[in-house]
């Protein structure tokens, strides 16, 4: 009887459960379609671009996903905000642009891309204004492509130049007990230096200088452009603070004026020559991309895959913020045997990871080389593993900004022995062979095994060098002499070779239509990731970890998270790792 009871309240608490996914079908259905009918732009409007989610090179939504838009996204596709501005370049109904748009969440390299974009927009004759109450040093690059830059009296701008932090970890390790093994290979290969050192090496802090400082002249460069102010006198501003204050940034000639924001919206009226009595048509780009996102810009039977790889590299599947053999050679593949299309694009932004998931996805480039032409666009990063999966391609192309190189391997093996013996934990092993016991948390690491572990390393490095030095086409010397983990500008690495050419996606895009001889053809991108009914399922399934890290995060503070991120990534590393040399925090 029992057992009827519980098989029919199973059976009746199955079909509620299908009944209110079903209900959640039809609302979310509903919304996203009332949101779309909603979407209708007034002539004499313009487009505001307010970015306030994190910002991804991709965020992989299906155009034919009912779910696309109906739930809390977290993040926002650089491709989409991209294509809105060329849609609304060419739209008659756009007038202008009005960035309004504080702690701008993207790397150094798409806020390049979204600059570069803004600067066609304006080739139309159509205005670009911005207004913030404080600007970013990176906020304030994107606004200084606008006509005019605004600010609020009691705001302020940050414009000092670039700085960048490393946390060491040393003495953290010898109070708690717990402490890195590191072995690596390359003198700039400093992933791992805050586990073996209290300060920064000479060789570390060298390349780090000159990596910021390389793109910092990147950034000047632009904004002389933009301002009309030299570089030299730029630099002056930033070594005295000169926009310490809305007044002075005004004088020196980073703005253009001190005023209220409902004074900004009259400046936005008069840009339109709009009467006391005309409303003021602002379109949220949120908005705006439903529009443009229905717009083919490129159309053609042939087609031209873009693969975005972003992300850290683990072996395994991978996914929106995770790059894995699976998901990545999986989409790789597709593009390869497709036959409309003629040539493939691999976009990658990666700080790198996993040795072997690297060289997985690097065979599978080579292979798909073989049969069409293969093109790399480096986003913010592409280092160390990022740069591996890269230089399998026909040619490779870098932002001014972006990151690259740290031609270099590691591996760190966690230690507990003095943590336990403090505790009083002694652990015994037993073994059938001399070998079988191979390493133990709990017990100091033997000479041999530390060998055996440096031999692995050693090997990698060779391969890795093999790699650069057949899709570079230059000696193992010569990559060698590049190698050590040394990161680099977009601009050295084009210096040194490590690149081709420097450019966006869309130059590299054009790259691969000239090598496939294509003049008229389409976009196809990859991979698809899971839709919006899949995700939602998996964020309620793991909300309550996401609930716990914010408040973990909340009651010890931000940047005590962030060194407990930093020792927990650490920890987690599995095999030989190919990633960037340092946690690169640009201030």
């Amino acid at each position: 009887m029992n057992f009827l009871r519980n098989l029919l309240a199973a059976i009746i608490g199955c079909l509620i459960a299908f009944g209110v996914i079903l209900i959640m079908i039809v609302i979310f259905a509903g919304i996203v379609g009332s949101s779309e009918e909603s979407v209708s732009i007034k002539k004499n409007s313009i487009l505001e671009l307010q970015l306030k989610l994190p910002i991804s090179d991709y965020v992989g939504d299906n155009g034919m996903d009912p779910f696309t838009g109906a739930f809390m996204e977290q993040s926002q596709g650089l491709d989409e905000i991209l294509q809105a501005i060329s849609v609304a370049k060419d739209d008659d109904d756009i007038k202008g642009i009005s960035i309004n748009n504080n702690f701008m969440m993207a790397g150094l390299a798409q806020t390049q891309a979204i600059r570069k974009a803004l600067e066609s927009f304006k080739e139309n004759g159509k205005f670009i204004y911005t207004y913030g109450d404080f600007y970013m040093q990176k906020d304030y690059y994107l606004a200084s492509v606008a006509d005019s830059v605004f600010i609020n009296p009691v705001g302020g701008l940050d414009f000092r130049g670039l700085s960048s932090e490393v946390l060491f970890f040393k003495d953290l390790q010898e109070k708690t007990g717990i402490k890195m093994e590191v072995i690596r290979h390359g003198k700039y290969k400093s992933a791992v230096e805050p586990f073996i050192a209290n300060e920064m090496s000479e060789a570390n802090r060298t390349q780090i200088k000159e990596l910021i400082g390389s793109l910092w002249n990147s950034m000047v460069d632009d904004i002389s452009k933009g301002r009309g102010i030299s570089s030299a006198d730029l630099n002056i501003i930033a070594d005295t603070l000169g926009g310490r204050t809305p007044e002075f940034a005004k004088e020196t000639g980073l703005l253009d004026g001190v005023i209220f924001f409902d004074q900004y919206e009259q400046k936005l009226r008069n840009a339109l020559s709009l009467g006391k009595d005309d409303d003021l048509n602002l379109i949220e780009l949120q908005d705006y991309v439903i529009r443009s996102n229905k717009k083919v810009i490129k159309s053609g039977k042939d087609k031209i895959a873009v693969v975005f790889a972003q992300g850290e590299i683990l072996y395994g599947e991978g996914g929106p913020d995770v790059i894995g053999q699976g998901i990545i050679n999986e989409a790789i593949i597709k593009a390869k045997e497709d036959n409309d299309v003629k040539a493939i694009v691999l976009r990658v932004n990666s700080p790198g990871g996993s040795a072997l998931t690297s060289d997985i996805i690097w065979r599978e480039i080579v292979l798909a080389k073989e049969k069409k032409p293969v093109v790399v666009s480096m986003g913010n990063v592409a280092a160390s593993g990022g740069y591996y999966i890269a230089v399998g391609a026909d040619k490779i192309f870098a932002e001014p900004t972006t990151v690259t190189g740290s031609i270099g391997v590691f591996g760190t093996v966690p230690n507990m022995t003095e943590l336990a013996a403090d505790i009083g934990i002694n652990a015994e092993q037993v073994g059938t062979n001399k070998n079988s016991v191979e390493y133990s948390v709990f017990e100091p690491m033997s000479s041999e095994f530390r060998g055996y572990v440096q031999e692995g390393i050693e090997s990698t490095y060779d391969t890795f060098l093999q790699r650069v030095s057949q899709g570079r086409n230059i000696s193992m010397a010569e990559a060698d002499s590049l190698a050590q983990g040394r990161v680099w500008s977009g601009v050295d690495a084009k210096r040194v070779g490590l690149i081709d050419e420097l450019g966006n996606l869309e130059d590299a895009i054009a790259e691969a239509a000239k090598m496939a001889e294509l003049n008229d053809y389409g976009i196809k991108k990859f991979p698809k990731y899971k839709t919006g009914i899949e995700r939602l399922m998996e964020d309620l399934g793991g909300a309550s970890a996401k609930v716990k890290q914010e408040f973990i995060e909340e009651e010890i503070g931000s940047e005590a998270y962030s060194i407990l991120k930093q020792v927990k990534s650490a920890m987690e590393q599995e095999g030989v790792q190919a990633r960037m040399p340092f946690v690169l925090d640009i201030k």
